[in-house]
């Protein structure tokens, strides 16, 4: 049963909940807001905490300990976390659009979401190993593929 389709985002537990995201790491890059037009960009300048090669959080259960500002997506506040990418799972349910066909929920593994370009595995730096963060602003965080 693919509970995604059968239940709203409010309905579903803490494990589906969970389960949501794909994974993908653009949640973890570091944006900017133009102060003038308050158009976001996205940077490839990751958090300390991702793995720059697999595309994930290398300490998930403890990511607030290390990084306080880390930002939980929750039912709650989902509605205003106008940053998350046009591809993230909860964006994409919390809009009735559903899961795209890449998703480690409907594959089984996170390879063709990779192979989709959905991943920022292999395309990031470090934010500690960055000096202006204003040359780091990339496009391809914002591509969403069915």
């Amino acid at each position: 049963m693919a509970f995604w389709n059968e239940k709203t985002l409010a309905e579903m537990n803490t494990t589906e909940w969970e389960s949501l995201c794909d994974g993908c790491g653009k949640c973890c890059l570091n944006k900017l807001i133009d102060d003038e037009t308050e158009q976001l960009y996205y940077t490839n300048a990751a958090c300390l905490l991702l793995d720059a090669k697999q595309g994930h959080c290398k300490s998930y259960e403890q990511r607030f300990s290390f990084v306080p500002t880390c930002t939980k997506v929750t039912m709650d506040n989902l509605a205003m976390l106008t940053w998350l990418p046009d591809s993230c799972s909860y964006r994409r349910l919390n809009e009735g659009r559903g899961l795209p066909s890449w998703h480690p929920l409907k594959t089984g593994s996170k390879d063709a979401m990779i192979e989709a370009g959905m991943s920022v595995a292999g395309k990031v730096t470090c934010e500690t190993k960055i000096r202006d963060i204003e040359d780091h602003i990339v496009i391809w965080p914002m591509k969403d593929v069915e």
